[in-house]
């Protein structure tokens, strides 16, 4: 009795640390899964073994726990890849509790769609705001709609004197915060760094209706606007 449960423990702790898995799980599982709005989880096998990029760490390598399950150390969770019924998409879930239902967290992404992170690393700017818009019309108070953010983005490019990627970026903060006399006010800077002054001393009009207090602004357009 006693050498049968041996036998059995190990086949057991065999099954559960083993690292190779079936085809069939592979392609079901690998690819990119939408963390939240604008991130990303990559699943990904090498020797069907799986591996995981997230938050620029890169080749994390869940342990096995169980069919299909693994726990990852970086995100103190358990993970397991399930289909769900309700769209027949494949979600990443994170293991439930006891005997909580599964929820489904985590979609699958199609090779075609991407987060609005990625076309700004692009510099594909357009499609970045696009994608911002949609993201806030779903969720206006979404954390990863932060002006001050996008404004920090924009001076860093800035100060590398890239001043159409500045631009682009100034352009979604626009869209997203229209009200906000400051992104009008780093749109101006970015224009008189480029050497637009008309342009730029407009953008400072705008920030100033918006904040009457914008002493830059003010001082701005009392510089240039009488040579507009």
């Amino acid at each position: 009795m006693k050498n049968s449960f041996i036998v059995f423990f190990l086949i057991f702790l065999t099954s559960c640390s083993s690292t190779s898995n079936s085809d069939e799980f592979i392609a079901k599982a690998e690819g990119r899964y939408l963390y939240n709005s604008d991130e990303t989880v990559t699943v990904y096998f090498e020797e069907k073994e799986l591996f995981i990029n997230w938050r620029g760490a890169t080749k994390i390598k869940p342990m096995p726990t169980g069919d299909e399950e693994f726990y990852v150390k970086e995100m103190n969770e358990k993970i397991l890849f399930k289909t769900n019924p309700a769209d027949n998409l494949v979600y990443m879930c994170l293991k439930p509790k006891e005997d909580a239902e599964i929820t489904y967290n985590f979609r699958k992404l199609q090779d075609h769609e991407q987060v609005p992170s990625f076309y700004l690393k692009e510099g594909e700017f357009e499609k970045a705001k696009l994608g911002y818009l949609a993201i806030q019309a779903k969720d206006s108070l979404d954390p990863n709609l932060n002006e001050s953010k996008f404004n920090r983005m924009g001076y860093n490019f800035l100060r590398e004197k890239e001043y159409d990627k500045a631009i682009g970026i100034f352009k979604i903060n626009m869209a997203l915060f229209p009200r906000s006399s400051n992104v009008y006010d780093s749109m101006g800077d970015a224009m008189l760094r480029k050497g637009d002054t008309i342009n730029g001393v407009e953008y400072y009009r705008k920030a100033y209706s918006l904040n009457s207090d914008n002493k830059t602004a003010e001082r701005i357009i009392n510089k240039f606007g009488k040579k507009k």
